[in-house]
């Protein structure tokens, strides 16, 4: 059975493994397909292409931040061109957002007597794409809470919370036009996870739709039975690719990376509308 994991993370951004890792892992999970999306950024690419075992293929993607109704939404983008000029500057601008927002978080943090430094979250971050996780981890590393969970709460860095910042983020809309424009293809990701108190409205999808998106992400670890179908209801009534991915972030996520995946009609539904990068290896 073919099986395409659509969406993982390396250290490149918030995962614990590297570019390399992810691939070794991806192979002994016997896929047969991997797309690796970092957040806003295609640095791992080179070196997870380089590390591919016999078999694998590698999807080049990065998960683009959005923002909607002051609420987060994140666009799973593939096969576009890197080097698209407004693509690239739109997620550099996003980079170095996250970076002043990780240091207003860290002042933050420092501020509720919690040792954090902006030092100790860049050296975790360890040249990454800084995100929250890496202000999660140096909380724990601090012995002020006991897992990275207990971090995304109004207790701390959660929206709303004591220590939270605001950061630079597209508009899904635009992004999804962004992403087409440099020849790749975007499914919105998890859009069903309401543990984080929110999903994300129909009426955006259709209008995401209507802008050129591919697909949705209806296998993912924070999407129970019950969401699938009705995710997969939604996906056939508008024409859409349901894609899955196990949002792998390594440790962090217990390297769950195969455990939700894409079949071979869909991913090959999916690709055959991209046109600004190839699929890696044979």
């Amino acid at each position: 059975m073919f099986r395409a994991d659509l969406h993982c993370h390396s250290s490149v951004s918030d995962g614990t493994r590297s570019p390399e890792e992810m691939m070794l892992l991806a192979g002994a999970a016997g896929l047969d397909v991997v797309a690796l999306t970092d957040h806003d950024t295609t640095a791992g690419i080179a070196a997870a292409a380089a590390a591919l075992p016999r078999g694998l293929r590698l999807v080049p993607g990065m998960e683009l931040s959005c923002r909607y109704d002051g609420r987060s939404v994140h666009l799973l983008a593939y096969l576009f061109d890197s080097g698209h000029p407004e693509l690239a500057a739109q997620t550099r601008a996003i980079r170095d957002s996250r970076v002043e927002r990780a240091k207003a978080m860290a002042a933050k943090l420092a501020a509720l007597g919690t040792g954090v430094t902006w030092e100790q979250v860049s050296a975790i971050a360890g040249g990454g794409v800084i995100g929250r996780p890496h202000l999660a981890r140096a909380l724990v590393d601090n012995g002020v809470i006991g897992s990275v969970a207990q971090a995304f709460t109004p207790e701390w860095i959660g929206p709303g919370g004591r220590a939270y910042a605001d950061r630079y983020a597209l508009d899904p809309v635009q992004a999804v036009s962004l992403v087409s424009a440099a020849g790749g293809v975007s499914v919105l990701a998890h859009p069903f996870m309401e543990e984080r108190g929110w999903r994300v409205p129909e009426d955006l999808i259709t209008e995401l739709a209507r802008a050129g998106l591919a697909g949705v992400e209806v296998a993912h670890p924070g999407h129970d039975a019950a969401r699938r179908a009705e995710l997969a209801d939604l996906v056939r009534a508008r024409g859409l690719v349901g894609t899955g991915g196990s949002d792998d972030h390594g440790e962090f996520t217990g390297d769950r990376i195969g455990t939700e995946f894409t079949n071979g009609d869909d991913f090959e539904q999916l690709i055959a509308g991209a046109s600004g990068a190839s699929v890696i290896g044979k």
